[in-house]
């Protein structure tokens, strides 16, 4: 931004544009220290991000409150405006990834969407700064990310044409070094989008329907009064590194699926969330009073487990972050491990060593430039970034519910319950049927399953447009039998603890007790 007024000032506007200033540079310093904390545990980065929230609460009504002085004497343009106001939205978005608290996207969507309504990056094109055109089509990819966590597919594919736009506008006046990077992640973004598009839920007038498969009080199993709770789910941790399989921003399909199996839906506007409503009509953007960044709304209890996104991490990080929500278990907390990701065959077939001769799962493929000379000759080698069965045995002193989709997921199939905690491993078929090898990029049937059973069973059976009378219907039959299987298994005597795992299985949904 602009460091030196235009024009002349008196000393009341001198002070107003010095004390703006202020606000600036200290934002800026607070924003771009978040990317020296640590990606994990509870409470080592929350003081900092209080900090950057009240730094931005002030610059944000500051701005509001004297907007003619800093038109006027410090030459404040829109898209400065839009920049603030983006910074703000990947606030709430990182706090969101923190916290797995999904009313943070809600707020998020809605500083995104006021940069767009207000159309604060407009004259970026203007400028003549290439640099600007990159900081909108990176608040444009920023946005959709977050549209399609909120499952507003209307407004995701408006975007996406408007980012099309905006990158061959930036492409074609600057001729950019980043030119094939850029149309990279609109491919990116298109392959995604058609490859989450399995099924077509129309009305009656044949208009398409998006659904949510979060968790609302619509789809959660009634628990009896009174009933113990001996578990809750605390901490989860969804790992993805499929090769095949489309991504985008650092989310597979099949974490981008699982993550929204494991969320209670926002609860703002929360029966308009069921289908898709963006935007919703009449809703205004919160960027005012009533946003809870100013209301200073960034406590309370704790609405769903907390989740680690890990996207083709390399053992060294995959360890650092299953100890730290190992550490971060509260007493009768349990922790559910996710793994998406192809498999690392071992070289025996039948050993005495099942902890680590049989293989696992592959977290990270070989990046370029490492040396392969070398394991190609030590063929007795193992893979540096094998996640073995045996790894997970120190993780087994607390409850463990381990969730392997691989084409080796056999390899654990014997963890040992060394500790005598709870422990269940749900374990995907290594094959599938040859009429869905070739759908491999749309993400892996088994963890369809868990995301949306019906949904799995349309896939399979090919129904690819179904009335939205007849989805109803079948639903209420697919929540009838997981109401009950519930049911059943929390009043069995003989599961004991376990009945906890096992409602975890039929009903991925009620899935934290």
């Amino acid at each position: 931004m602009a460091t030196e007024p235009p024009v002349a000032m008196d000393e009341g506007e001198r002070k107003i544009v010095n004390e703006f200033c202020h606000h600036l540079e200290k934002s800026k310093q607070l924003f771009n220290g978040l990317r020296d904390l640590p990606q994990y545990g509870h409470k080592q980065w929350q003081s900092y991000f209080g900090r950057t929230f009240d730094v931005y609460t002030k610059l944000w009504k500051f701005q509001q409150q004297h907007r003619q002085v800093l038109d006027t004497k410090y030459g404040l343009k829109r898209w400065q405006i839009g920049e603030v106001a983006s910074k703000i939205g990947q606030l709430y978005y990182h706090y969101y990834l923190r916290t797995s608290e999904t009313n943070y996207l809600n707020e998020a969507f809605s500083f995104y969407s006021a940069i767009r309504m207000r159309a604060y990056y407009s004259k970026a094109s203007k400028e003549e700064r290439p640099d600007l055109m990159v900081k909108k089509l990176r608040y444009y990819a920023r946005f959709i990310v977050v549209c399609l966590l909120l499952k507003k597919m209307k407004l995701v594919r408006d975007l996406v044409r408007e980012l099309s736009k905006q990158i061959d506008d930036y492409t074609g006046t600057y001729e950019p070094d980043d030119q094939m990077e850029w149309n990279l992640v609109l491919g990116e973004i298109k392959a995604f989008i058609e490859a989450d598009n399995i099924i077509n839920v129309v009305d009656a007038d044949s208009s398409m329907m998006v659904l949510s498969h979060r968790l609302t009080p619509l789809n959660t199993p009634p628990q009896d009064k009174g009933a113990p709770v001996y578990l809750t789910l605390q901490e989860i941790l969804i790992v993805g590194n499929c090769h095949e399989q489309v991504k985008f921003s650092e989310l597979t399909l099949d974490m981008f699926r699982m993550l929204q199996t494991l969320e209670r839906e926002p609860q703002d506007d929360l029966t308009n969330q069921i289908y898709d409503t963006s935007p919703a009509p009449g809703r205004q953007p919160m960027l005012g009073p009533q946003s809870s960044l100013e209301n200073g709304d960034r406590t309370g209890v704790r609405d769903n487990p907390h989740k680690y996104l890990l996207y083709k991490p390399t053992f060294g990080q995959l360890n650092t972050f299953l100890a730290s929500a190992f550490k971060e278990l509260p007493p009768n907390g349990a922790m559910v491990l996710y793994i998406s990701a192809d498999g690392c065959h071992g070289n025996q077939k039948h050993t005495d060593d099942a902890a680590y001769d049989l293989g696992g799962v592959i977290t990270n493929s070989r990046r370029e430039g490492e040396e392969t000379s070398k394991t190609k000759r030590a063929s007795h080698l193992k893979e540096i970034h094998c996640l073995h069965p045996g790894d997970l045995y120190p993780y087994t002193r607390k409850p463990l519910f381990l969730i392997v989709d691989s084409s080796n997921s056999s390899a654990f199939q014997n963890v040992p319950n060394l500790f005598g905690q709870p422990l269940v491993c749900l374990l995907s078929p290594e094959q599938v049927p040859a009429t869905m090898q070739e759908q491999q990029q749309k993400g892996s049937l088994f963890t369809l399953f868990l995301h949306c059973p019906l949904m799995a069973l349309c896939f399979v059976c090919k129904m690819v447009d179904v009335p939205v009378a007849l989805w109803d219907k079948c639903q209420a039959q697919v929540d009838k039998f997981v109401a009950e299987s519930s049911r059943l298994f929390s009043r069995s005597r003989k599961l004991g603890e376990s009945a906890f795992w096992f409602s975890v299985v039929y009903c991925m949904a009620a899935r934290f007790s």
